[in-house]
């Protein structure tokens, strides 16, 4: 497998540090190529958390469960009376007008 360097930025490192002697400069290619594998790596992670951070803030929060109520009934003493209400509803008015 011949080791390629893929970014311009490593590939002009390379062409200026380039010295001629065979076995320094494939060491400096093996490097190089090490290096721009993390750069890469990590470049890409970063990108990747940003945007599941970024896809996270746009879901909208799950949604909350109904409230299950009880209360003695009125009426009978043994069965209470059960009420299941969900959260976006507001029985503080009741409907009831003028009092």
């Amino acid at each position: 497998m011949e080791q390629e360097l893929k970014l311009v930025e490593f590939q002009v490192l390379y062409k200026t540090w380039e010295t001629n002697v065979v076995w320094l400069d494939h060491l400096l290619l093996g490097l190089l190529v090490w290096l721009e594998q993390k750069l890469i790596d990590n470049r890409i992670k970063t990108d990747l958390d940003t945007a599941i951070e970024q896809y996270d803030t746009l879901l909208p929060p799950p949604p909350t469960p109904p409230v299950y109520t009880e209360t003695p009934s009125k009426t009978s003493t043994r069965l209470p009376e059960m009420r299941l209400t969900a959260p976006w509803y507001d029985d503080t008015d009741d409907g009831v007008e003028g009092g």
